[in-house]
């Protein structure tokens, strides 16, 4: 008897740890599947293929700079090309040199009908100011690629958060609708019972029931729009539709929104397109210097005949080495045309760097004044929505006392809603000017 008690005993304490384990697994299961704003942003860093194309690019823009570098390494060709005249050329020769007549000359055909080439040509530059230009601008353009990366990566987490407070608001719209639904649901029971009583009329339990299937419209709504941004979210973080994905019910409102105002990327990406604009204009005046190369050829050249009895096919070297200058003399204007045309440019930039930096001024103070009042209209809700409830209560007792009437009651209700929806209102009012002062700050990307 105490084997099988103690059996029993140990079976008892199996199943129980199977339980425990099997309510630790759906646990950790259930709390997978719901996404917090800095998981959907870190899920956006890797598997975003906006990003992976931006990234790219400043791949590309990297391999463009080292192509111009190349430019300095010496070049080797190698040059072959063979020819069999059918017809060898003709040369004039003057009759003169063979005793005739001054003014006259005589067609002859020179050479063998079999010809051919190869040589081995080496090029390097030993000054050539035109690629060092090249060089410094293409380092300036992958910059300026890294910081397009930047901006898409800043775009894309502005568009997931105001995405992810979006659909936190619109979960707490559908939560406060349940909420209203109950006690409109309660209400009228209370009306259908008094109904019954004939102490109430039909027209009541129809307008109860009227604000019932309102609410239910509304929530319904509100679901289709939840499952619509969820899905955006879900796109923008390139989650697949058949993983789990939920986002926080509760709404963590930010305490500190002191933000040290630093440059933008807006400010940066004009910075760095004036020290292109800078560099392209130095390289388009250096095309008047004469550029330097080294130049160097050895090969052979191979003579044929075919006709009997003096067939042959003898090759001979030849080869070379000098360096070449380059000096444009004119070239129609190009260049001046192209210099001008960078002046232009170059004062366009700097007017706009102007407008970005007073524009972000304005936008600091706006965005400042726009967390103050929301912030107060968040406090000044939230005391709205306690007061419209305790309203709601105290006139659904005096309802029941019949000293208030159902008119009374709806008007009370609706208070409640309003009163709700000025919180939310509020609420990402709130959260949105947040996130617009973090990015005008330039702190957007920060931790």
């Amino acid at each position: 008897m105490k084997l099988v008690s103690a059996h029993i005993h140990t079976d008892h304490r199996i199943k129980m740890m199977l339980l425990f384990l099997l309510f630790l697994f759906l646990s950790t299961t259930i709390s997978a599947q719901t996404w917090t704003l800095e998981q959907c942003i870190d899920s956006a860093k890797v598997n975003s293929k906006t990003l992976i194309i931006s990234k790219n690019n400043v791949l590309i823009s990297e391999q463009k700079n080292k192509e111009i570098r190349s430019n300095l390494i010496p070049k080797v060709n190698l040059n072959a090309d063979y020819k069999y005249f059918t017809d060898l050329p003709y040369q004039l020769m003057p009759m003169s040199v063979f005793g005739g007549p001054e003014g006259k000359f005589k067609e002859a055909q020179f050479g063998v009908p079999h010809n051919f080439n190869t040589n081995l040509q080496v090029t390097m530059p030993l000054y050539n100011p035109q690629i060092y230009g090249g060089i410094q601008a293409t380092k300036i353009a992958s910059e300026m690629s890294k910081l397009h990366y930047e901006k898409s990566e800043e775009n894309l987490f502005f568009e997931i958060s105001n995405a992810y407070y979006n659909a936190q608001i619109l979960d707490n719209q559908v939560r406060f609708i349940d909420s209203n639904l109950i006690n409109s649901e309660r209400l009228l029971s209370n009306i259908q019972l008094l109904r019954t009583q004939l102490m109430a009329r039909e027209t009541d339990v129809d307008k109860v029931e009227l604000q019932i299937k309102q609410l239910k419209t509304q929530k319904s709504l509100l679901q289709s729009k939840y499952e619509q941004i969820r899905n955006m979210l879900r796109f923008l973080i390139n989650v697949p539709e058949n993983q789990p994905f939920a986002i926080e019910k509760n709404i963590v409102e930010k305490k500190s929104t002191n933000y040290s105002t630093q440059s933008t990327v807006e400010i940066r990406m004009i910075q760095t397109q004036n020290r292109l604009i800078l560099s392209e204009l130095k390289t388009l005046k250096t095309t008047r210097i004469p550029s330097l190369a080294l130049i160097g050829s050895y090969g052979f050249t191979g003579y044929g005949y075919d006709r009997k009895p003096n067939e042959f096919f003898n090759f001979y070297p030849v080869g070379f080495a000098g360096i070449q200058m380059n000096y444009p003399l004119f070239n129609g204007m190009v260049t001046q045309r192209k210099i001008d045309q960078k002046k232009y440019e170059l004062e366009n930039n700097s007017l706009q760097n102007e407008i970005n930096s007073e524009g972000t001024s304005i936008q600091i103070v706006n965005a400042k004044m726009q967390l103050s009042v929301s912030k107060n209209a968040i406090e000044t809700s939230e005391q709205q929505v306690a007061l419209a409830q305790k309203i709601y209560q105290q006139t659904l007792l005096q309802q029941a006392h019949e000293m208030a009437s159902l008119t009374d009651v709806l008007l009370a209700d609706t208070e409640v809603r309003q009163a709700q929806q000025n919180y939310l209102t509020a609420l990402i009012d709130y959260m949105k000017a947040d996130l617009e002062l973090k990015k005008i700050t330039g702190n957007f990307l920060n931790k």
